[in-house]
């Protein structure tokens, strides 16, 4: 099957200046490129309305066009990017990228590859990884919990920091990154889309180790598919 158009689509609203050029850059002139947001068209009142956080519920985070950074329900999460996954398919793309690192258990289109990181980042930052202990970054301290399972496949277990990739001061990341090291990390790895050079060369100076950024990764690998 010929690539002809691929589809991007953040949880947040689109299109995302800190990951479309990435992108952007990895599609060959012929290949068409529609970037879609969960939220795109909402204002914060039914942006509160849909993805309010629930008690006790797992939470992500993604960014507003504005450059807010906005904290929603996984679940409801899940259920929408269904649905724009649905429409996306409808446009005929041949490839579906999801912008998201979150898991999202059960996501189906009709004839479109999908690109899933939660599947896909995870095993293969595993199979690089080997038996080093590796470093999470991730933007909220309530996803640490819910991380620890994604990242099971580890051989060695992982330790975590927090910084935000959307509010978190240069000076925040650095801390993360040392962090990370004081508690024996030999590799960082991103765990979220969000996250830029900018946090890649923070964590490399303040840490001295290697720091796989998330959506360099899906591009590079969007990019042999293409």
């Amino acid at each position: 099957m010929a690539i002809s158009k691929i589809g991007t689509l953040t949880i947040g609203q689109a299109p995302r200046p800190d990951i479309a050029p990435l992108l952007d850059a990895a599609l060959p002139p012929q290949v068409a490129c529609i970037h879609a947001g969960l939220l795109d068209g909402l204002d914060d009142e039914a942006i509160a309305a849909r993805f309010a956080v629930q008690p006790g519920g797992a939470v992500l985070t993604s960014r507003l066009l504005d450059g807010r950074a906005v904290v929603m329900d996984k679940a409801a999460v899940g259920t929408a990017v269904q649905e724009k996954i649905h429409a996306l398919d409808a446009q005929g793309c041949d490839i579906i990228a999801l912008l998201c690192t979150g898991e999202f258990h059960g996501l189906t289109t009709q004839r479109a590859w999908l690109m899933a990181p939660d599947l896909i980042l995870p095993a293969t930052q595993t199979a690089l990884v080997g038996q080093r202990r590796a470093g999470i970054l991730v933007p909220l301290a309530s996803q640490i919990d819910s991380e620890k399972e994604k990242w099971r496949g580890l051989a060695v277990a992982p330790v975590f920091a927090v910084a935000s990739p959307y509010t978190a001061p240069e000076e925040e990341v650095a801390a993360a990154a040392r962090s990370l090291a004081q508690q024996g990390a030999e590799v960082i790895l991103t765990d979220c889309m969000g996250y830029t050079a900018w946090h890649k060369d923070i964590c490399a100076r303040e840490a001295a180790l290697p720091v796989l950024l998330a959506n360099q990764l899906l591009a590079d690998l969007m990019r042999n598919l293409l």
